[in-house]
């Protein structure tokens, strides 16, 4: 089987989303171009590592003046509506990198596929053509309003779950936990 790449040139939303009650929910990430719709399923922890990265590297690209300042200047709306329905995983996210185009002026993301071996880092064209079941890939590109409005609402939507408890810092169900640091009494 070969590698699907799913490729969105010029994104007009991307999104994280859930689907869920604060506990059992499950995120994806939605991304939208004219021509097609892709959804992954992604973890809360890599949703919110994404949206860090994304946001460092912001910082930087202002600090060091690697992007234009009419790209830099434009103000960001988040984007608060719900996913696009039907939400069919394409796959489930394993690996993210994210980089600077500086001639195109855009960050582009690449989210690849968990692969049935242990791959560890994203496999390039070479790389993925010499495996005879190479992962697929989710590659995008965003300009930088479009990446701090992402940031905005996968913060929003990562502080919907469950409340951490005072204590112990794990999530607290509606019913309360067993906290750890109480000695297992429930808070």
């Amino acid at each position: 089987m070969t590698r699907f790449v799913y490729k969105h040139d010029s994104v007009t939303r991307c999104i994280v989303g859930t689907v869920g009650a604060p506990g059992e929910r499950q995120f994806f990430l939605q991304v939208i171009s004219p021509l097609e719709t892709t959804c992954v399923a992604i973890e809360k922890s890599q949703a919110m590592a994404l949206s860090e990265r994304l946001r460092i590297m912001i910082r930087e690209l202002r600090r060091n003046q690697l992007a234009s300042l009419d790209e830099l200047n434009i103000v960001s709306e988040r984007d608060d509506t719900a996913l696009q329905f039907p939400i069919t995983e394409d796959f489930k996210v394993g690996v993210i990198a994210i980089s600077w185009e500086q001639e195109s002026q855009r960050i582009l993301i690449e989210a690849q596929a968990i692969g049935d071996e242990e791959i560890t880092e994203l496999l390039d064209d070479e790389e993925a053509s010499l495996l005879e079941d190479a992962p697929d890939l989710l590659s995008f590109k965003l300009r930088i309003h479009q990446a701090r409005a992402f940031c905005d609402r996968t913060e929003a939507v990562v502080a919907a779950g469950r409340q951490p408890c005072p204590f112990c810092g794990l999530p607290v169900d509606p019913d309360g936990h067993l906290c750890p640091r109480a000695n297992g009494y429930r808070r």
